[in-house]
């Protein structure tokens, strides 16, 4: 059990504070491995690593590549070369990175080449050497570079970092693209959710420094206190997360689920220090209220469905009265996609009925679109009575034609999280009005949250009919609501 009393109020900076320690501790495990001529003492003196510092770069990099010496002398040099990484800002990382990717990319003669052979060769024997020419000449250089991170200490968590750092600055660097895909499909392989590792977070459990990552990754409802997060932590409350063996220190998704009865329509509520705590065995539901990726190293790499049917099955086998297993969900994309349609003019968007209620709740005759548009533009529309009332229906039914029907390219649903439910198998049971009256609330979804059911029983079946041909499960409800 661990003494948490030290603990003190997060804040922006202490949220971060593990990040940096994260970085001296990984600069320190390889200090005592690395060693080079073009080391990290020269780099952080140059940290923007000028041209003068990119032909010694490439001659450590050449030197990774190289076979000379044993395991150990690979492993310095490798250390070497992150360490060097790790002492540059952010342009020397970018310009690192170019080098990486362009100097180290695949042969096109080497390619050429082995096509060449591989049409010319006669037999079964020539023609499998020659294959096997052409798969070697196709793996870039580079890869092997990587590769060899891996086998450092914290290494993989490098390699996650790095691949963060790619997505990030590609867009403005078009010769990073193949680099980062290589590095994305080597942690596929090497995260794959059988190697991966479902555990339970607890207040009493959990070191203080993983404690401190839960509130700086929480992506979805900001932790904002260490009695906060204590909360979120409580007996009537679970949290589980995703560990990989290299990384064990280190969560890759976590889901935070409150134990009640009946579906929770609020996030405030459920959410407040003060309510007192209640029996989970005496809970019928789970609601899944927090989703949070850890790494953005990893994304394009899904944990989620995994994560949150095995959270089920382990709630299920603890608390045998549970029956009913659900989301509590922002609806990130909604107010972003209804002021872009307001701006189109799109004709009917509105029902005649909505069109009267709204003119009549602001005393005019006509301009109902002008309407909606200043009343969601004032910041205290859900205050008045009168305004929220007249709101209520075309939003709500607005709302669920965004999550339901609005689609992306693919035909996959517009709204993220919507995407990520209902290709987990999940369906639309029920849009909660007033659901969330935080700031974020307000501007993304006009306080509404989303509970989106997950029937174990046909969670499969669901997933089916939504990758297979776009089509979305409503409840009875739902349905009514989205015909207006």
């Amino acid at each position: 059990m661990n003494d948490n009393s030290f603990r003190s109020e997060p804040t922006t900076g202490k949220r971060t504070s593990f990040l940096d320690r994260t970085l001296r501790n990984l600069k320190g495990a390889w200090r005592t491995i690395a060693g080079s001529s073009y080391d990290a003492s020269a780099a952080s003196s140059r940290p923007d690593l000028p041209d003068d510092d990119l032909g010694p770069l490439r001659e450590q990099m050449q030197a990774c590549l190289a076979t000379r010496g044993g395991e150990v002398s690979a492993r310095a040099r490798a250390a070497a070369l992150g360490h060097v990484y790790l002492a540059l800002d952010q342009k020397g990382r970018g310009r690192f990175l170019e080098v990486l990717a362009r100097d180290f990319d695949v042969d096109s003669k080497a390619v050429d080449a082995a096509v060449e052979d591989l049409r010319g060769a006669a037999g079964e024997k020539a023609r499998h050497k020659a294959e096997a020419a052409l798969r070697k000449a196709l793996e870039a250089p580079r890869i092997k570079l990587l590769t060899q991170f891996n086998a450092l200490p914290d290494g993989v968590k490098f390699l996650v970092d790095m691949r963060a750092e790619l997505m990030a600055i590609k867009s403005h660097h078009p010769a990073l693209a193949g680099l980062e895909q290589e590095l994305k499909a080597l942690l596929k392989t090497w995260f794959d959710v059988d190697f991966l590792e479902l555990r339970r977070i607890t207040w009493n459990t959990a070191s203080a420094a993983l404690l401190e990552k839960l509130i700086a990754y929480e992506a979805v409802h900001a932790i904002e206190s260490w009695d906060d997060l204590k909360n979120r932590l409580d007996s009537d409350r679970r949290c589980f997360a995703y560990f990989h063996p290299r990384m064990p220190d280190e969560p890759l998704i976590f889901v935070e689920v409150a134990l009640v009865n009946g579906l929770a329509g609020n996030i405030q509520t459920l959410l407040d220090e003060n309510a007192p705590v209640t029996d989970p065995r005496a809970a019928d539901t789970a609601i899944f209220y927090s989703i949070s990726n850890a790494q953005k190293g990893l994304a394009g790499i899904s944990f989620g469905n995994f994560l949150i049917k095995r959270v089920a099955d382990a709630l299920s086998s603890e608390f045998k009265g549970l029956k009913t297993f659900a989301t509590l969900s922002p609806i990130p994309g909604f107010m972003g996609w209804l002021e872009h349609k307001l701006a189109e003019g799109e004709p009917k968007l509105l029902t005649e009925r909505e069109r009267k209620v709204l003119s009549a709740a602001v005393g005019r005759a006509s301009g109902a679109k002008g309407t909606l548009k200043s009343l969601l533009a004032s910041a205290t529309w859900q205050d008045d009575k009168t305004a929220s009332e007249a709101m209520r229906d075309p939003l709500m039914r607005l709302c669920l034609r965004y999550v339901a029907e609005e689609k992306a390219i693919g035909g996959r649903a517009l709204d993220p999280v919507a995407h990520f439910h209902l290709s987990n198998g999940a369906s639309i049971e029920r849009l909660n009005w007033k659901a969330d009256l935080s700031p974020k609330g307000r501007q993304q979804s006009a306080g509404m949250m989303l509970n989106y059911l997950y029937d174990l029983g046909r969670v499969e079946e669901n997933h089916e009919a939504y990758t297979s041909d776009g089509k979305v499960r409503l409840s009875a409800a739902a349905r009514g609501i989205l015909k207006g």
